[in-house]
């Protein structure tokens, strides 16, 4: 039986600017986290070009992956992904090991918001308080771009705007770029920009000129 090709992205042609909020919004399927994994440097493509600066990563070796991953890249996912037995500095902590210019720990947990609750493992922590955790650890590494895969999907409304109002926060006061893939079109006007997929392609890419505050936004 021959290879069975399936094209998962069609025609993508993307840029992220720096110290931008990029939400990527579309259904199951329409390709976000594919798109996520190639930026994050966790697959290849079949083809095209993927840049960073000016490293090309379709070329680029396994190590320099690695270290592409290790100081440029911050994931921020759905669920978390936290080492149950360690606390949350510790889980911070974990992350800043393997950087080169990492970012002090206690300050980055009184960044979320967290100092009070350092010390605590993550079964002691409320959803919010776990995803504050994993953004911690992410921004800990000190990289210049945080992905962030439905970051307020295992939460509840309240809650998930405080995570918004983090991400924008982060933003805002040191100049982190953020790239944000959701189902949730509700976040969209909290993004400079816009980035609608379906089936594999890009149909739109708004520039919003005035985003909202993530405190009027509802869902």
């Amino acid at each position: 039986m021959g290879e069975l090709r399936v094209e998962v992205l069609k025609n993508i042609s993307l840029d992220v600017q720096q110290g931008e909020i990029l939400v990527m919004v579309g259904p199951s399927g329409s390709g976000k986290s594919t798109i996520l994994n190639l930026i994050g440097g966790m697959d290849r493509p079949s083809t095209g070009s993927i840049r960073y600066r000016r490293t090309e990563l379709t070329t680029a070796s396994d190590a320099e992956l690695t270290r592409y991953r290790r100081e440029a890249i911050g994931f921020v996912f759905q669920f978390y992904n936290l080492v149950p037995t360690l606390t949350a500095r510790e889980n911070v902590m974990a992350s800043t090991e393997i950087a080169r210019q990492p970012l002090d720990v206690d300050e980055t947990l009184g960044r979320v918001g967290l100092t009070e609750r350092a010390d605590h493992f993550p079964a002691q922590l409320s959803g919010g308080e776990q995803q504050r955790v994993s953004i911690a650890r992410a921004l800990a590494k000190n990289p210049e771009l945080l992905l962030c895969d439905e970051p307020t999907g295992a939460l509840d409304f309240e809650t998930g705007k405080q995570v918004l109002r983090l991400l924008v926060d982060l933003r805002e006061q040191i100049g982190k770029t953020i790239l944000i893939i959701t189902h949730n079109t509700a976040i969209a006007p909290l993004a400079d920009r816009v980035v609608h997929l379906r089936s594999g392609e890009i149909t739109e890419i708004v520039a919003n000129k005035s985003p909202l505050p993530p405190e009027e936004i509802v869902w």
